[in-house]
């Protein structure tokens, strides 16, 4: 089936004038003009284009690649401001429209918004949101905690920085974890630290260790970011004490701990273990 606003695998049909018409396994046709036709080519041979609407509202196809597609987001540039809203680069010849209620703040020519493409359904129109929170929620997570996750960093905060986390929720990032430079539109791979009261996901940078300790170096760890990452216990700490602590044996524990060191993740000294900041 032929998706507006998406990357369709689409045939050969026939050629026109104005270039050839394509089609997909339900028998829907879309134009490709001329400037965007193949050199060489064979009827029935297969191309990849991006399918929207043209100026007059026609489905028309492109081999351009757009910036953004159809659910997803990306940072844009606003190249002008009329009365009804603003028109962003996308990469193709007809610009992508913001309409004013869309905007988290008044866009301006020359800008980049990190923006969210969705399909207007009055209009069926291709869109743009800088309102991109509206597009998330955290109320059913697909996450759990130490998984690796794809993040889009959206704003800062007077704590750190919010990130579009799997394209899918929202996430926090403090910025006393942060050891790179940050800015809007970025990408990272990144980690949920944590997932506090309210499905609220704590991300951090470039710990990608955590996904593949096993469960009770998962649980020092825990244990170390709950107390300001140090533990007043070491490998000639009292049975007892450990188990008190973490609930599992000195047998577990050192091998626990023999692991996040080799990784680096801790530090372990004379007074207990204390947690590295990873740069």
């Amino acid at each position: 089936m032929m998706q507006l606003g998406k990357i369709n695998t689409l045939e050969i049909l026939r050629e026109t004038d104005h270039g050839v018409y394509l089609v997909d396994e339900e028998n829907n046709e879309v134009l490709l003009p001329n400037r965007y036709v193949p050199s060489t080519f064979k009827i029935w041979d297969k191309i990849d284009v991006f399918v929207y609407l043209d100026n007059e509202e026609r489905l028309v196809a492109t081999t351009d690649v757009p910036y953004i597609t159809l659910g997803n987001f990306a940072l844009v540039r606003c190249s002008q401001v009329n009365n009804f809203g603003a028109f962003l680069d996308w990469g193709l010849v007809k610009e992508l429209f913001c309409p004013f209620k869309e905007q988290a703040f008044k866009m301006k020519p020359g800008g980049w918004y990190l923006v969210y493409c969705y399909l207007d359904e009055k209009t069926e129109r291709l869109v743009a949101s800088s309102k991109t929170n509206r597009f998330l929620s955290n109320k059913n997570l697909t996450v759990n905690q130490f998984d690796e996750v794809d993040v889009i960093v959206s704003h800062p905060s007077d704590i750190g920085w919010n990130v579009i986390v799997n394209k899918k929720h929202t996430g926090l990032i403090f910025k006393d974890t942060i050891f790179t430079d940050v800015n809007v539109g970025d990408t990272f791979k990144a980690i949920v630290k944590k997932i506090r009261p309210g499905n609220k996901l704590d991300i951090v940078l470039g710990q990608i260790g955590y996904r593949n300790i096993e469960p009770n170096a998962k649980r020092v760890l825990e244990m170390l970011e709950d107390n300001s990452g140090f533990l007043n216990l070491t490998d000639k700490s009292d049975p007892e004490h450990i188990k008190e602590a973490l609930q599992m044996s000195k047998k577990s524990f050192k091998k626990a701990i023999g692991t996040l060191y080799k990784q680096r993740q801790i530090d372990i000294k004379t007074d207990g273990i204390y947690l590295v900041k990873q740069g």
